[in-house]
């Protein structure tokens, strides 16, 4: 049975390497801020304005829990996910989890581009966007830490780079998975 989580801060390619993952192994995708979406027919944005930070960290460990339940699937979590409750030791107890690790400078030149797709991101200048990013990779590096893989994304610009990412995952998810 596969069951994968994919963490990492947004921009570090959870979605992107996620539908590849799982479109190599032959297997669904589920994007948990996407899943949240469809159950409660409203954006993350809108969920977070609603019920504040505490009441959305909430109603995503739910659906988090609820999705950690399927098998033979390759999950995205929200960037914060792992951050709050017990979510990172749950997902390390019933799956494998893999830190997609992305360098702040490459996450700026991504979410630069994406800043009108992200909320929280908007009106920011340069300076502070590339602040914002930093600060909140030290704040979260505790937890991602936790992740029974740390996956080097920064080579996910292209089909190709995007394709050897996976066969490098893969390989990486493999050999470990023949010593236990």
């Amino acid at each position: 049975m596969i069951r994968i989580f994919l963490t990492g801060y947004m921009g570090a390619g959870k979605t992107t390497l996620g539908k590849a993952l799982a479109r190599k192994l032959n297997v669904p995708f589920v994007d948990l801020d996407w899943y949240i979406e469809e159950r409660f027919h409203k954006s993350v944005g809108e969920l977070f304005a609603e019920r504040g930070e505490a009441g959305f960290r909430q109603l995503e460990r739910n659906m988090l829990h609820e999705v950690g339940e399927f098998e033979d699937v390759v999950i995205s979590t929200g960037g914060g996910a792992p951050c709050f409750f017990d979510n990172m030791e749950y997902m390390n107890r019933v799956g494998t989890t893999v830190h997609l690790n992305v360098n702040s400078r490459v996450l700026f030149r991504r979410l630069r581009i994406a800043k009108q797709q992200r909320p929280i991101l908007q009106g920011k200048k340069d300076e502070e966007l590339l602040q914002f990013i930093e600060e909140a990779l030290v704040k979260r590096s505790a937890f991602y830490s936790q992740a029974q893989y740390q996956f080097n994304a920064e080579n996910l610009e292209d089909r190709w780079q995007i394709d050897n990412s996976v066969e490098e995952l893969q390989k990486m998810l493999a050999l470990d998975t023949t010593q236990r």
